[in-house]
Parts: C-alpha cells; sequence; structure tokens
C-alpha cells in the first residue's frame, strides 16, 4: 500500500482547485486574454510532465511486483506535479470566468487548452 500512494497521478484524474475570478476584477480584456495564454501554456507543460511520471510509476509498479520489487523504491524518484496542475488548473478556469464575466472576446482555441 505504501507503494502505491507514492505513484503519481493521471492528469485528467486531477481535479481544478477552486480559484476566484473577482481577483481578475480589475484586468482588461487583453490582459485576461494575455494570462489565459500564459497559464495555458504552463498548463500543457505541467500535464505532460505529470503524464510522464505517471507512465514511468505505472511501469515501475508493474516491474515491481511482477518482476522486481526492489524497483519499487524508484517510485519517490518521480516528480508529482499534482499540486501545480490542480492550481494551474484553478486559475485557467477563473480567467475563462473572468473572460465570460467581462464578455471577453476569445482567445483562438489554438492558443488555449481545455482543464477537463
Amino acid at each position: 500500500m505504501a507503494a502505491v500512494a507514492g505513484c503519481a497521478s493521471s492528469p485528467s484524474s486531477i481535479k481544478a482547485n477552486y480559484v476566484s475570478s473577482s481577483k481578475y476584477n480589475s484586468f482588461k480584456c487583453r490582459e485576461i486574454n494575455e494570462e489565459l495564454v500564459a497559464v495555458g501554456a504552463r498548463v500543457q507543460e505541467v500535464t505532460g510532465d505529470q503524464e510522464d511520471a505517471a507512465t514511468a510509476d505505472a511501469l515501475i509498479m508493474g516491474v515491481g511486483l511482477l518482476v522486481f520489487w526492489p524497483s519499487l523504491f524508484l517510485l519517490a524518484a518521480t516528480d508529482d506535479n499534482k499540486e501545480e496542475l490542480a492550481s494551474l488548473k484553478g486559475e485557467y478556469d477563473a480567467l475563462q470566468a473572468a473572460a465570460t464575466k467581462k464578455r471577453c472576446k476569445p482567445v483562438a482555441p489554438s492558443k488555449t487548452m481545455a482543464t477537463s
């Protein structure tokens, strides 16, 4: 059980932390859209890192359980970015809510990401 607790979560299973959109009340639409692009890019980067960690942990777990149990100690060696990803997803959701509230023109889809 202790080894399973060390496994990195899949990015899709990580829920966004709540962030209030009111922190963006003073932002203009241009500023909100710039933040959406920046936060969206960081979410994609951290999502990739988290996916790599989850894949590595699953492989290590499989090898450890089926072939060589000492490899389970390697689970602690992978970086779990769960907290950072949850915070970034929350920021992104708050920015989207602020943009909707201010009726901002949407950013081009290729420059944003989906948080679900």
